[in-house]
């Protein structure tokens, strides 16, 4: 357990290259700017909002300096243009703590979203929808009163997302809204959204993946490793496994997440339903 000491610079030289990006995609026509939002773009993007899940675990400068992870998670946030890094983290925590907690999860889809994205065009639409629906859920199931990081997060976003349209024009702005938007979708990596914990098997709820896209997302792939130790870094967690490997090895996983999205789009048994759903007892305590 403790920070990460190369995630910091990790991160820094993927923002850097998300600005090189900006720069370069402002004299494209069009449909280049199409192209490589979703060919390039999109694969950066989602591999910044898995670099701020890293943060919010404080993996980048540890516990003691908490309020670091947070103002980093924020320059983490820049180059995909939604001010979500401070929300997301106060959610996630209780998803650790509380996972598939009725009312508290917001990981747990909304009960219309089970009941009507439940035919295989609906279930496309829905994997097309996914950031939308990470959006708003969290209003419908647990809202939370607004902070003052959360604020300074919205403030700073927009500053940024105003000086990069003054400074480049609309290219590179669309460049990094719809990256962010096309990644978070119908893209391979978002297969991990549906691979954690949808219950493709009865009696097993959350699963890991050991392909080869954990390199481009900080090793998420590893979530059984994960939710047992939150508190070790992505870039640790195959040496988890290595360790022991007796708890892991015969436990159903995944080595592909694009035949995740296949398979919960074309099996008639899986739905937003597919999720265990718990109802907390005694005192729950909320981020």
């Amino acid at each position: 357990m403790g920070p990460d000491p190369r995630l910091k610079w990790i991160v820094c030289m993927m923002v850097l290259i998300q600005f090189l990006a900006f720069y370069l995609v402002k004299d494209l026509d069009w449909k280049w700017v199409l192209f490589w939002t979703y060919a390039f773009g999109s694969c950066i993007n989602h591999s910044m909002t898995l670099a701020i899940h890293e943060i919010s675990h404080n993996t980048a400068f540890g516990n003691n300096r908490a309020m670091w992870n947070r103002w980093f998670a924020m320059f983490a946030n820049l180059p995909i243009g939604l001010p979500y890094s401070a929300s997301f983290k106060r959610y996630h925590l209780d998803h650790h703590r509380y996972l598939g907690g009725d009312g508290v999860d917001v990981d747990i889809p909304t009960e219309f979203e089970g009941w009507f994205f439940c035919t295989r065009f609906r279930k496309f639409v829905w994997i097309i929808l996914q950031p939308l629906f990470y959006a708003i859920r969290p209003l419908c199931i647990n809202p939370k009163p607004i902070t003052r990081l959360e604020v300074a997060n919205v403030a700073v976003q927009l500053s940024f997302n105003v000086a990069l349209y003054w400074l480049c024009g609309a290219k590179p702005v669309v460049y990094m809204m719809a990256g962010s938007l096309l990644g978070m979708g119908l893209h391979p990596i978002s297969g991990h959204f549906i691979a954690e914990h949808y219950m493709f098997l009865k009696g097993h709820e959350t699963y890991s993946y050991y392909g080869s896209l954990n390199l481009l997302t900080f090793n998420v792939g590893y979530h059984n490793e994960h939710h047992d130790f939150p508190s070790i870094p992505g870039r640790r967690l195959p040496l988890v496994k290595k360790i022991a490997s007796e708890y892991y090895d015969d436990l159903p996983q995944y080595t592909s997440w694009v035949k995740v999205l296949y398979d919960f789009i074309m099996d008639d048994q899986l739905c937003p339903y597919s999720r265990v759903k718990r109802r907390l007892k005694g005192d729950v305590k909320l981020e």
